[in-house]
């Protein structure tokens, strides 16, 4: 056995093999110590090996999914070994013959199909990346769900759409290089090797072709070679995982580069789309517009929040779509209920073409299509906008397979088909027969001792069982000459003469005990028929109900976008493919949101006004305090836009945006020690990265530019960057900053306008207004944030003195400045005595001995003369 090990171990020596042996999965040497560490496990050790101990540990087999998740969590990959025969078909070779055993499939990171090792509400993408001379390629495939993406991509855009796909593991040639390496490895993605012939171009379209069964993919698209290439990479290693049961994937669709909003690693980790810096999903702002209800909705959410489109017809389409339910709440209300018992078809689908699926994926099925043909129904057919109407028609016609599967599947069927009960009793007479002898074989032979003693005519015949004769019939000994004789010799046959009584059987009998005691075995055998039947017929009509499963999707998130603006009263933003950009009182959704959840206030809500026109700036520098709101106001206007083309309504009284190409920004700090760099080097690259690909129709964000180094370098840094947009890139774009030796520029650059958030001052405190004003703000209020943030007040008087001292050189005479840190004195922390205790007075010590619950009414009234007595004297 170890020898079988060992030899399958070795066409896997990157994997972790869960050896089939019974009902465990095995694992053994460095397996078995990497797998213990990981799944906090026993370790023991079974045999010699070499002259020393084997490791060993194991994990059930009915409990190895949970365990497969924490592995891959963890970044291992696992085959799973199952046993290939039954071991009484080994024993026939001879009783020390091994099992046959081979690897199933090998479980991914990309690869993954359970629901269990899955989240219901986000995509599981495997990528590709394949490069030919100076052109690259992307190909992508959600294994579970079968959608199957490519798109021509440059190196400098291959971190963009990683950023945006979140893939589990990207499929690179052996020997990648580094930079390809650190790109995907940012992603938090698994890099996996693939031998170059993998990527073969040519060998691709043989692949894809077959697997399509198409002559030629010109009918889903014009691919370019190095498309084909990463697409047959993709399939290539499918076929290694999955050992040639591939997954119902649909026709590959090609993305142009120009259609979606570019959005870059930074600016995604920096407006928080779908996790929060800090890495959570709760906080983002798709956790807060989040109101689908599949997980195949959901799904779409994410991806369309993560792709927003520059195509001026899909974003009207898809308004309009949303603006239907907005319109008709009683549709979109029904429909809603009925999704809620609408399961996710896409990934049963899959699971069922793998044949790794269950009784309750073929109910998934069934059930899913029900609520399509209702959801058909409920919508109508007038007056439907483009987007609805398509994805209505996708939901009918799928009558016949309905009824097939309501005829043959029980209504709740279990969740494994080897325990058999799925299949609906009264379709399969033979089925119907062996589960009511597998279940009431007692009462068939009690009919059957009836009718036997009517005929024998002997009323104390009964009909028994021993493990010696089985099933036999015994009746006194005075009755036996009656049953031995013609004619009922002819149906009795003899077996066994006692003392007391004698025995029979029948040919009838004997055959109604073979079949009980077959029963169960050929109950089974018959369901399993049956699930092949169904699952043969829903796999032949993967491309209809794939097509249902994408209608439903889209319907849900159409009407979620819908519930959305009406629960928050979000406007519907009018898009154009010009370069305007104006919003009256916008608000941050997510800040809203929080702010409502806690009522602790209410959002102010903002005009920005970025429009390339006459009347307005393209550019806006915005001073003011820390605290004051400036990074939340310019966050707010990028997930407008982000909100607005991916097709949603937006959180604004009014919104005119003209299709933002690019979203860049660069807001907050931080460092990235593990590449050698600072916060300061991190900002300088983010915004070279902006300065040097921004175009005329992006929408830029920027926060305190220049911050990290010192004051004139830094304002140095922030002036060049400010004429560069304003020159440059001739681009849409917020400009927050402290330095307000900026604000003189505005006379200098006709595009840009001045913008302050709005504070007061009350008896020396700060008190934050919220508000954008056009103007400059007069300082910086950092003394007065320093002291809201609980600064000691010595501090923070100390702080003033020398910033008064400094304001006021620097007024009267800027190298003043340099000598104040030679006349001021230095800054000494006086050492505070310890607390004196306080002496108690009268009234204290008076009230230090009463227990109140010990006092009645009267006493309790004495007491309060008595305190007053003691204050007046």
């Amino acid at each position: 056995m170890m020898a079988q090990f060992l030899e399958i171990k070795a066409e896997y020596p990157n994997a972790l093999l869960f050896y089939r042996m019974g009902d465990f999965y095995e694992m053994f040497f460095d397996d078995a110590v990497m797998a213990a560490q990981a799944l906090d496990i026993a370790l023991t050790k079974r045999g010699k090996h070499q002259g020393q101990d084997i490791p060993m540990c194991g994990v059930p087999v009915h409990a190895a999914e949970n365990y497969l998740l924490t592995l891959i969590r963890k970044g291992f990959r696992v085959g799973v070994c199952e046993q290939l025969e039954d071991p009484a078909e080994a024993k026939k070779r001879g009783s020390k013959s091994v099992v046959k055993r081979g690897v199933v499939r090998l479980v991914t990171p990309g690869t993954l199909t359970e629901d269990s090792l899955l989240d219901a509400r986000q995509h599981n993408f495997l990528c590709a990346f394949a490069s030919i001379r100076d052109s690259a390629a992307l190909a992508w495939v959600d294994v579970s769900t079968g959608d199957f993406h490519v798109q021509s991509c440059p190196t400098v855009g291959l971190s963009p759409l990683l950023a945006r796909l979140a893939p589990r593991e990207v499929l690179v040639g052996d020997s990648p290089d580094n930079w390809l390496r650190d790109t995907i490895e940012e992603t938090g993605a698994a890099v996996t090797e693939l031998a170059r012939a993998s990527f073969d171009s040519t060998a691709a379209g043989d692949r894809l072709t077959g697997l399509f069964g198409v002559k030629s993919l010109d009918a889903f698209g014009n691919f370019a070679r190095v498309e084909l290439a990463a697409m047959g990479a993709i399939v290539d290693y499918l076929h290694i995982t999955q050992k040639g049961k591939l997954p119902l994937l649909k026709p590959p669709v090609a993305e142009a580069t120009d259609t979606s909003m570019r959005i870059d690693a930074a600016t995604r980790r920096n407006l928080e789309l779908t996790r929060t810096i800090s890495g959570d999903r709760t906080g983002a702002l798709l956790s807060v517009i989040d109101k689908t209800i599949t997980g195949s909705g959901a799904r779409l959410l994410e991806t369309r929040l993560n792709n927003p489109s520059r195509h001026l017809g899909t974003v009207r389409g898809r308004l309009d779509a949303v603006s239907f339910f907005v319109d008709n709440q009683q549709v979109k209300n029904d429909l809603r209920e009925t999704l809620r018992k609408t399961p996710d078809m896409d990934r049963a689908l899959t699971r069922l073409s793998l044949e790794r699926a269950g009784p309750r994926d073929i109910a998934a099925i069934r059930d899913g299509l029900t609520s399509a043909q209702a959801i058909f129904d409920l919508i109508g057919a007038h007056d439907l906008p483009d987007l609805v109407a398509d994805a209505r028609q996708a939901l009918a016609g799928h009558g016949n397979l309905i009824g097939f599967l309501n005829e043959r599947l029980v209504e709740e069927p279990p969740l494994l088909a080897r325990d058999g009960g799925f299949t609906a009793s009264g379709y399969r007479a033979d089925l119907d027969e062996a589960r009511t002898l597998r279940d009431e074989g007692r009462k068939v032979i009690l009919g059957l001792q009836k009718d036997y003693a009517e005929l024998a005519g002997v009323t104390a015949l009964k009909i028994k069982h021993n493990n010696v004769l089985g099933y036999f019939i015994e009746t006194p000994a005075t009755h036996a000459p009656k049953m031995l004789a013609a004619p009922l010799s002819d149906t009795f046959i003899h077996r066994q003469t006692t003392a007391n009584a004698v025995r029979f059987t029948t040919l009838e009998l004997s055959e109604l005990e073979t079949k009980i005691l077959n029963a169960g075995g050929r109950a089974l055998e018959i369901e399993r028929e049956v699930y092949s039947e169904l699952s043969e017929q829903i796999v032949s009509q993967g491309a209809e109900i794939g097509q249902a499963a994408k209608s439903i999707a889209e319907l849900d998130l159409q009407a979620a976008l819908a519930e959305l603006a009406l629960s928050e009263d979000w406007t519907r933003p009018a898009v154009s493919d010009d370069r305007r950009f104006k919003i009256t009182a916008g608000r941050h959704p997510v800040v809203d949101a929080a702010l409502r959840k806690q009522a602790s206030g209410s959002f102010v809500a903002n005009d920005c006004d970025l429009s390339d026109a006459q009347d307005s700036k393209r550019l806006w520098l915005l001073t003011g305090p820390n605290m004051a709101g400036k990074s939340t106001f310019l966050r707010q206007n990028a997930l407008i836009a982000v909100l607005a083309q991916m097709g949603s309504y937006v959180p604004a009284d009014q919104a005119e945006i003209g299709l933002v190409s690019q979203l860049f920004s660069r807001v907050g700090a931080s460092d990235d020690l593990a590449r050698g760099r600072s916060t300061f080097m991190v900002e300088m690259v983010e915004t070279a990265a902006i300065l040097n690909q921004a175009d005329q129709n992006a929408l830029v964000i920027l926060d305190e530019i220049g911050r990290g180094t010192a004051t004139y370098d830094g304002l140095s840094i922030a002036w060049a960057t400010l004429e560069h947009l304003h020159e440059g890139n001739k681009c849409r774009a917020l400009f927050a900053t402290h330095y307000h030796e900026l604000t003189q520029l505005s006379s200098k650059l006709d595009h840009l306008m001045n913008a302050t958030i709005a504070v007061r001052e009350w008896e020396g405190d700060i008190i934050f207004l919220h508000e954008v004003r056009q103007g400059a703000a007069d300082r910086s209020y950092g003394v007065q944030v320093a002291q809201l943030a609980g600064l000691p007040a010595s501090v923070v008087e100390r702080a003033r003195v020398v910033l008064e001292a400094l304001e006021k050189g620097d007024r009267e005479d800027g190298n003043k400045a340099k000598t104040l840190f030679e006349d001021l004195p230095l800054f000494a922390v006086k050492p505070q005595a310890p607390p004196q205790p306080v002496k108690q007075s009268k009234v204290e010590e008076i009230l230090g001995e009463v227990l109140p619950d010990d006092l009645s009414p009267k006493e309790a009234l004495s007491l309060v003369y008595q305190l007053k007595e003691t204050l007046g004297s």
